[in-house]
């Protein structure tokens, strides 16, 4: 664990140079009149310097990086009830298939009228990212809460460009280790969520969602099977949502249950038209001090005809990491994990994972499965934030570390 305590300290470092300007001190300062009113009335002499008895110290870049990290109980109660929050961390990052990188990412926290203290904040993840590979990621997420919670919206904005590898259409192309094609990816996607209360943690509201994705040149034409390079899809549907959460960003106990239908017809100016099921059920319990027990069931089903960007793709931040993205690609997915997440120490904690997954086509191809475990690091960025380091395992040496804000699930 000692590479990733000098990751996060790098990480630290270079954040807090980010926070220098906000947080020295001017010089002016350094050098306080003890009573003002005193003299005020007192005529001072022009070379005169007035001094308090106690002047505030010359704090250094270490220092000012622990200020900003460093917060008391009575900071941390009164920062969870502020009405809008950021919180800016900036440092180096890595992953398999995109090399290193120097990354930005952030978390807005904010309440908005009907939806004050203790109820839960609002919460958006920020991001920004360029690699030694060429790749390169900007985008927002999160989850916005109106009206005391009887109202909730899911937001997502991201473009991406990726100079990667595709291997093509199904777990058997996955499977050959030289069987890929070089391409320069370019996608975006924006997805609305608009939920209303129904009873309790229960929700139900309609959804939008909007995908672009192109290959770029590629030597290997066959892998994409005739398919069009250039893919926009235009979607709606409804979402049905239970959660009993405590905490979005990082939960101690409850429930999460989601299920989306989406549908992409003809109509709708789609080349390509399918429908898309996502079914995700998650679990959290305190099991002692510090002790979490997490676990997710996830699964995506595309019924049509999806074109090869909008596959069900292994190999993603939240599931199976550790695994190629897209190296494993199909209409439909099925993954399940379990992780324990421990605080260890003050800020800091360790998880640790394991579970599996599948891609396939079929009921009759669902017979490939995929293991996936991994070991990380969590510091507690903001109260109930954490930035975690992850690293991933799967099968026949397969392996990435990952750098990111929130939870995985």
């Amino acid at each position: 664990m000692r590479r990733y305590d000098i990751i996060v300290t790098i990480i630290l470092l270079i954040s807090g140079v980010s926070r220098s300007s906000a947080q020295a001190i001017p010089p002016e300062e350094m050098l306080v009149i003890a009573d003002s009113t005193l003299y005020a009335s007192q005529p001072v002499a022009a070379d005169t310097v007035l001094v308090d008895s106690v002047a505030k110290p010359h704090r250094n870049l270490l220092q000012r990086v622990i200020d900003y990290f460093s917060e008391t109980e009575e900071e941390v109660i009164a920062n969870a009830n502020k009405k809008f929050r950021v919180s800016i961390l900036g440092g180096p990052n890595f992953s398999s298939d995109t090399g290193f990188g120097i990354g930005l990412a952030g978390v807005a926290t904010y309440r908005l009228n009907g939806c004050d203290a203790p109820m839960q904040p609002s919460s958006q993840t920020l991001f920004a990212n360029y690699t030694t590979k060429g790749f390169w990621s900007v985008g927002v997420q999160g989850t916005t809460l109106f009206l005391g919670e009887r109202m909730r919206m899911n937001s997502e904005l991201v473009v991406n460009y990726s100079p990667r590898r595709f291997w093509g259409i199904g777990y058997e192309r996955g499977e050959v280790n030289d069987g890929y094609t070089g391409l320069h990816q370019y996608d975006a996607r924006v997805l609305l969520e608009m939920l209303f209360g129904i009873h309790g943690k229960f929700y139900v509201g309609p959804a939008v969602r909007w995908d672009y994705a192109r290959s770029g040149e590629t030597e290997r034409i066959e892998l994409f099977e005739g398919q069009d390079r250039v893919v926009r899809n235009y979607g709606f549907g409804v979402v049905a949502l239970y959660d009993s959460r405590d905490v979005m960003t990082n939960a101690y106990s409850g429930w999460y249950v989601y299920l989306g239908q989406l549908f992409r017809p003809k109509f709708l100016a789609n080349h390509y038209s399918f429908s898309t099921t996502d079914i995700k059920l998650c679990h959290y319990r305190s099991l002692w001090t510090g002790g979490v027990l997490a676990g997710e069931i996830r699964s995506t089903f595309n019924f049509g005809n999806p074109s090869w960007a909008m596959m069900s793709l292994l190999g993603t931040p939240g599931t199976m990491r550790g695994y190629y993205k897209g190296r494993y690609r199909d209409k439909h997915i099925t993954t399940v994990q379990v992780e324990l997440r421990q605080r260890v120490y003050k800020r800091s904690g360790l998880v640790v994972w394991g579970g599996g997954g599948s891609v396939y086509h079929d009921s009759e191809s669902f017979k490939h499965w995929l293991p996936n475990y991994g070991i990380g690091y969590r510091f507690e960025f903001r109260n109930r934030v954490n930035v975690r380091l992850d690293y991933g395992f799967g099968k026949g040496g397969q392996n990435g570390f990952l750098f990111h804000i929130n939870e995985a699930f």
